[in-house]
């Protein structure tokens, strides 16, 4: 099996934020089959470190990468029904929000809250991606794994994967030994419409939809992502730069307690915790819209970090360390970034 390998690549068209950086080399792969055979005739060759990359939409690039990027393009959906439920499979470099409507247009529910999340199948699990309310774990089944130390093919569970909010075994103690190349999940012909989020509830109430299914769900969410995030093809972004972090009722109480004036953004996660909302934290700071250079945050939406046209990498890498500081000093919290910085 030949390879074209392409040296001293830009890698600029490969990540949303519009980074320009260059990969010492660079290579499509396509099937299970070619990433076994390129690890194959790599394994007794000088070890040089590799990257994986997908849709580049959850990446940062503050430096040329001097190993090799292997961008993962293997294509393909499938279904099977058994009774009410569905299996969907998709290989990894499927986009995601083509999946989601490969599911609503065919009334499989259960990932129509997650429209228009940026990025491939393959990253879906190593990020445990989610949006309004759902989660890739909430579906999941399997994915199918390459270990880069073994060279072999396994099947992967929800339970090997390790998944927890934004993070997964992939990104954290296993990171960089596997490379995902299918997804299956278990979706259903009898939808549970979920509109726990109020942003879901306002719009539907603007189109006058009072028994809504999985196509409006996933309009109205396309819709209101559309509104706060910004066109990666117009303006370089990864959409959420941070998560949204997660404190105990005790620590929100001494927070609404002392900002007596601030009507803090927050939704339950058990009887001991709560979610804040990033974006609302990062605002209440002074940085929603602000501009550093070509570095900045999103007008309509603080938890979004821009590119406006020829930023570097590490001009927005050292944005985030301002904000994380801000808000750290602010109300005692600490961000943590989604996005993979290189």
């Amino acid at each position: 099996m030949e390879f074209s390998v392409k040296k001293h690549f830009s890698l600029k068209p490969y990540n949303t934020f519009g980074i320009a950086a260059f990969a010492a080399q660079f290579i499509e792969i396509d099937s299970e089959e070619a990433l076994v055979h390129l690890f194959y005739n790599r394994k007794n060759q000088t070890k040089q470190p590799f990257l994986i990359l997908g849709g580049g939409s959850n990446i940062l690039f503050t430096k040329d990468f001097t190993g090799l990027v292997i961008h993962i393009g293997i294509p393909g959906i499938s279904h099977r029904i058994s009774d009410t439920k569905i299996l969907v499979t998709a290989g990894a470099g499927v986009i995601w929000n083509d999946l989601v409507w490969y599911c609503v247009d065919r009334n499989f529910a259960g990932i129509e809250n997650m429209a228009l999340i940026p990025g491939t199948v393959g990253a879906a699990p190593v990020q445990n991606i989610g949006a309004y309310g759902t989660e890739l774990k909430d579906v999941f089944i399997s994915c199918r794994v390459f270990d880069t130390k073994s060279g072999e093919i396994s099947t992967f569970y929800k339970d090997d994967c390790q998944f927890s909010y934004r993070d997964s075994l992939f990104k954290k103690q296993a990171k960089g030994r596997y490379i995902i190349t299918q997804v299956t999940l278990e979706l259903s012909l009898t939808p549970s419409i979920n509109t726990s989020y109020g942003a879901i509830h306002s719009e539907l109430a603007k189109r006058n939809i009072t028994h809504p299914t999985i196509k409006d769900i996933a309009e109205v969410v396309s819709a209101i992502r559309t509104d706060k995030l910004p066109d990666p093809s117009t303006i370089g972004n990864s959409g959420s730069f941070f998560k949204n972090p997660i404190i105990t009722v005790q620590h929100l109480k001494q927070l609404q307690f002392t900002f007596q004036d601030m009507n803090f953004v927050y939704y339950p996660v058990d009887e001991s915790h709560v979610k804040l909302a990033a974006g609302w934290l990062i605002e209440q700071c002074g940085w929603k819209g602000k501009r550093i250079g070509d570095a900045g945050t999103w007008k309509n939406q603080a938890l979004v970090l821009v590119n406006h046209k020829n930023a570097s990498g590490s001009d927005i890498y050292n944005l985030s360390e301002r904000i994380i500081r801000d808000v750290e000093e602010k109300f005692n919290i600490t961000l943590e970034r989604e996005v993979n910085i290189i």
